[in-house]
């Protein structure tokens, strides 16, 4: 277990101090002991304690305690399948549903991400019949075959696969090693009029659009900011086309961007899904997730004749978990703090640019920051090599972190949202002194490189 027990004197002074929302209390089965977890950290066999810096599963803290008593309470108390119904199913739904738009108002709860968004697929080609899907470069949905088809991050990395004829990929709204730069004056229409250019297409060869489906953020596609007013004309082609569009926040929601709940609020508020998808953070590691949609999409699923059922998506002990994680995100502030903590992990990183050639770009919200690292800066060559050597140099350090992207170059963060200052300044310093070895052994300096040498 990730914690750490202590002795009835330890309790006895651990009781005296203010315990900030990064550490918790909470009994082990030995009265005269109890359990300290801190939410963003992680141990290994041997008691070897590690800084988490990735795990958006642990949205509030690994082994929160008011997560962890939710859950066992509710198992003791009943756990049966959906068929029975239950008052924290429905307390859970409103809930939910409060943090959304108002036109998303029919939630469907099952058990993983890629459930969640296997279910919204069904959704959409149901609603008017149609079955195309536009989806985005290096996306990545879930694991399973309808979702392998819909995700390039995975069904690119196989040589002889075919790619499903229904399934069209845009470009990547990258700003930064996209199509479409920062320079461009106004990309967020350039890259929205791809997604019109396909739909044409589509509809040229006799086809009709069922869906476009984006992670509001992309994640494993590389940290990548979706720049304001795409998803409000994507949305505008797709609906005109008979289409919807389903906004997936399976990484990114409950918080995480700080300034607003769902990642997908960042566009504006004008701009509302059709069907939003959610799962890792909804139960803090727990097993559920959910879609959610307008009343005029689930009639028309409903319109099928085919029952929908789901043995354990809202079950009393997952409805139970997913309201502590909510009212844990208000209660300490989760969303605000990640709004704080996320601009100073922002402007730490920014000052690692401006010392270090290696880095090319700092792009997130919130706590979901990806920093890129490339050989140089004018023609963005990819430092893959150095990003899976920063990757290993910290977790010898005992500071987990990843790479993601195409070119698997893109530092990710996107940790526990207890995540502290303290945190920040020590993988930030870590991070410093690794890119300032790698950059001496390269021969890198940032004159050069901002000069054009590599």
């Amino acid at each position: 277990m990730s914690a750490e027990i202590f002795d009835k004197k330890t309790t006895i002074d651990l009781r005296k101090k203010h315990i900030g929302p990064s550490c918790k209390i909470f009994f082990s089965d030995d009265p005269l002991k109890i359990v300290r977890a801190k939410g963003q950290y992680m141990y290994d066999e041997k008691g070897q304690r590690y800084l988490d810096c990735i795990n958006n599963v642990a949205h509030v803290g690994h082994c929160h305690s008011d997560v962890v008593q939710a859950g066992a309470q509710q198992m003791q108390l009943l756990n049966t399948n959906s068929r029975f119904l239950h008052d924290k199913l429905v307390l859970y739904a409103q809930r939910l549903q409060a943090k959304l738009p108002d036109k998303l108002s029919v939630c469907y709860f099952v058990n993983s991400g890629s459930e969640a968004n296997d279910l919204a697929l069904r959704l959409a080609k149901q609603f008017r019949g149609h079955k195309d899907v536009i989806t985005l470069e290096n996306a990545y949905h879930g694991h399973v075959s309808s979702l392998i088809d819909i995700s390039p991050y995975k069904f690119q990395q196989l040589s002889d696969a075919e790619q499903n004829p229904f399934v069209h990929v845009a470009p990547s709204p990258d700003v930064y090693r996209g199509k479409y730069r920062a320079n461009h004056p106004d990309p967020a229409s350039a890259y929205a009029n791809d997604v019109k250019d396909i739909i044409d297409k589509v509809h040229e060869k006799g086809g009709k659009i069922a869906a476009f489906i984006a992670e509001s953020l992309q994640s494993c596609g590389g940290q990548v900011i979706p720049p304001v007013g795409y998803f409000q004309q994507v949305a505008e082609h797709v609906r005109k086309a008979g289409g919807v569009f389903i906004a997936d926040e399976v990484q990114v929601g409950f918080g995480r961007v700080g300034t607003h709940f769902w990642a997908f609020q960042l566009q504006g508020e004008d701009f509302v899904p059709d069907i939003v998808t959610m799962g890792k953070p909804i139960g803090n590691g727990h097993p559920m997730s959910c879609v959610v949609t307008t009343k005029e999409v689930a009639q028309a699923f409903m319109s099928s004749g085919m029952e929908y059922f789901n043995t354990f998506g809202g079950n009393p002990v997952s409805s139970a978990i997913g309201l502590a994680v909510l009212e844990v995100i208000e209660k300490e502030d989760l969303q605000g703090h990640a709004l704080r903590v996320g601009r100073y992990l922002t402007n730490q990183l920014e000052k690692q640019k401006e010392k270090h050639p290696l880095i090319g770009d700092i792009r997130g919200c919130g706590l979901f920051v990806g920093v890129e690292l490339v050989r140089d800066r004018l023609k963005l060559t990819p430092a893959t090599a150095e990003a899976q050597e920063v990757i290993y140099k910290l977790k010898e350090q005992h500071i987990l972190l990843s790479a993601d992207g195409p070119h698997r170059n893109v530092l990710k963060f996107k940790p526990p949202m207890c995540f502290a200052k303290e945190d920040i300044d020590l993988v930030v310093e870590k991070i410093d002194h690794i890119l300032t070895e790698l950059e001496k052994a390269l021969g890198m300096k940032l004159a050069n490189i901002l000069n054009g040498g590599n």
